[in-house]
């Protein structure tokens, strides 16, 4: 008898996406200066379409960790992102599973083309984002989009029109393969 790994099937992908409805029941909590934090990281990333920033806050929201990888064209899966996620931040900070309750927050800033509006890459992101801090013993806090209109928390309202996407798209720094590969990443200190 030989035992594997099955393939995902489009039907099991599909179920690894949250809604904007499940995502603001979710009880993310609100960041306190949105702005700045949306701000520190296009300043420190300089995200272009199709680059994800993954963030680890501390208590009192300071930038604790960070790191960057761009998305390669292909299906939207929740769980391939949640790896990718996964593995930027076992490379950028400890994990905090021995804690009773989480005590950093991460954050995930998605740059890409069309409107602020919740689309079905969304939320794969916001799966994956949800699914990796509770592998990495984080608060899931913040899905934030960042395109040519400005930037937009999902499931909060609060956006602002700077900084925004830039105006052309990055070529992918990869052609082959399925999970996001690692762009740059910094830790702050």
């Amino acid at each position: 008898m030989a035992f594997g790994i099955a393939a995902p099937s489009s039907a099991d992908s599909v179920s690894r996406l949250l809604e904007p409805a499940e995502w603001a029941a979710a009880g993310v909590p609100l960041l306190r200066n949105p702005r700045e934090v949306v701000t520190g990281l296009c300043s420190r990333h300089t995200p272009t379409p199709s680059t994800a920033v993954i963030a680890v806050l501390a208590p009192d929201e300071r930038l604790a960790a960070s790191a960057s990888l761009v998305r390669r064209p292909t299906a939207v899966d929740g769980w391939v992102l949640r790896n990718a996620l996964l593995a930027q931040l076992r490379q950028v900070i400890p994990h905090d599973l021995r804690r009773r309750a989480p005590v950093r927050t991460a954050v995930l800033l998605y740059c890409r083309e069309g409107r602020g509006h919740w689309t079905e890459e969304d939320g794969a992101w916001m799966w994956g984002l949800r699914d990796a801090c509770t592998l990495h013993g984080l608060r899931c806090g913040a899905y934030i989009t960042l395109t040519r209109d400005g930037w937009r928390i999902l499931g909060e309202g609060r956006a602002g029109r700077q900084p925004r996407s830039p105006a052309r798209a990055a070529a992918p720094l990869s052609s082959g393969g399925g999970a996001p590969e690692a762009h740059r990443h910094t830790a702050a200190r």
